[in-house]
């Protein structure tokens, strides 16, 4: 008899989506916990389920006799995966996946490891966060421990006024776990930049070229890989970095490891995702071997593909919801003029803003690259109508 492997994913998104993709030619069953039944996922996948992730015991059924549990997103409680240990392979594992998990975990055992972090503080009380940023200088950044993403659940608080606002409503902010506010400094950087690498549970681990990202209110809007103006032995030590943070955390599957570069010279981690990463789509079609593929691999515990890309640059630019209501309508155009154009479409309702899909172009040039890139993306959202 055939083995197959099957594989759960909890969350439907468009991350769960694009592991379905890479999943088919591998012969792995995908089943899906999905939050409804048109969501992104659940659109591709047949074997779906439309369940409370936060429910253990809807957790306990969507699981059984699949060989791994993985994650679209963090947000599982961490409770609940110690108790699906016991039951599937959790993948990664809530001893890793608490610090994507929990910002001020992160915080306190990346510095206990020696990584470049911000200074920081973790906070119960305004006047703890009011003593932190007068101690070391306003403006400040405050981010709830868990739950907040795509620029939710962060402010910059600019003075002692403002020292309320993280706390307002906190504790419905994360169902059934503590929710803290951890305050750090407020880091003036030219640039972020993505060190990407994926684990298995044996121990092998390849690195993506680094990759820089600009975010617009909180949500990656591009990524140029590899980033401009890095020196190799930088990206080498940010590689380095994250493959060594990787195997201290005992992270199986996509690690991101998101940074922010100073003016001064440093560079510090921002956070971690522990998933495949919006960083890291390029990878689908400029990789030898994709982030969602590498995934599924070391998730199954899998020999790891080749992370090289295959051109010396690749850009990815998001296509937000916004001025366009057919998006497929605008292929014609887009294909029309750049026939080496890659597309990837969410199946998401379009509303202003919205991550809805991606527009992947690479090749010699970084300007032609780009040129391409930016203007496929605008098309799609409406912000041009010819050229």
């Amino acid at each position: 008899m055939t083995r197959r492997y099957s594989l759960a994913i909890a969350g439907g998104g468009q991350l769960a989506r694009m592991m379905q993709q890479a999943a088919i030619p591998l012969g792995i069953d995908v089943r899906l916990l999905a939050e409804g039944p048109d969501v992104s996922a659940a659109q591709v996948v047949p074997d779906t389920t439309v369940g409370d992730y936060r429910d253990l015991a809807t957790l306990q059924t969507f699981v059984d006799g699949a060989d791994t549990l993985t994650f679209d997103h963090e947000h599982v409680p961490t409770r609940h995966l110690s108790v699906l240990e016991g039951q599937v392979a959790v993948r990664p594992g809530p001893e890793a996946l608490v610090y994507a998990q929990d910002k001020a975990a992160m915080r306190e055992r990346l510095t206990g490891l020696g990584a470049p972090c911000p200074v920081f503080a973790v906070c119960d009380t305004p006047d703890e966060l009011l003593a932190f940023g007068e101690r070391q200088g306003w403006p400040i950044i405050a981010k709830t421990s868990r739950g907040g993403y795509d620029g939710k659940g962060v402010w910059k608080l600019d003075g002692p006024a403002e020292v309320g606002i993280p706390f307002d409503g906190l504790a419905s902010q994360s169902a059934g776990e503590s929710v803290r506010i951890v305050a750090e400094e407020f880091i003036d950087f030219t640039r972020e930049l993505s060190a990407l690498v994926v684990r298995s549970p044996s121990g092998q681990v390849v690195a993506y070229p680094v990759s820089e990202t600009l975010q617009l209110d909180g949500i990656c809007v591009e990524t140029v890989t590899p980033a401009p103006g890095l020196s190799a032995g930088e990206a080498t030590r940010l590689q380095e970095l994250a493959i060594s943070l990787a195997g201290e955390l005992g992270v199986v599957g996509v690690l991101a490891v998101e940074l922010m570069q100073a003016r001064d010279g440093r560079i510090v981690v921002n956070e971690l995702a522990m998933r495949p990463h919006n960083t890291g789509h390029w990878t689908i079609d400029g990789a030898h071997t994709s982030q969602f593929e590498n995934h599924l691999r070391a998730v199954l515990d899998l020999p790891l593909g080749d992370p090289r890309a295959r051109d010396p640059w690749c850009m990815m630019v998001n296509v937000l919801g916004g001025g366009v209501d057919d998006l497929t309508s605008e292929l014609l155009h887009c294909f029309a003029r750049d026939p080496r154009l890659r597309v990837e479409f969410y199946g998401k309702q379009l509303r202003p803003g919205r991550k809805v899909g991606h527009v992947v172009c690479y090749g010699d040039d970084l300007d032609e690259v780009r040129g391409r890139a930016q203007h496929a993306a605008r098309y799609l959202m409406g912000e041009i109508r010819e050229g």
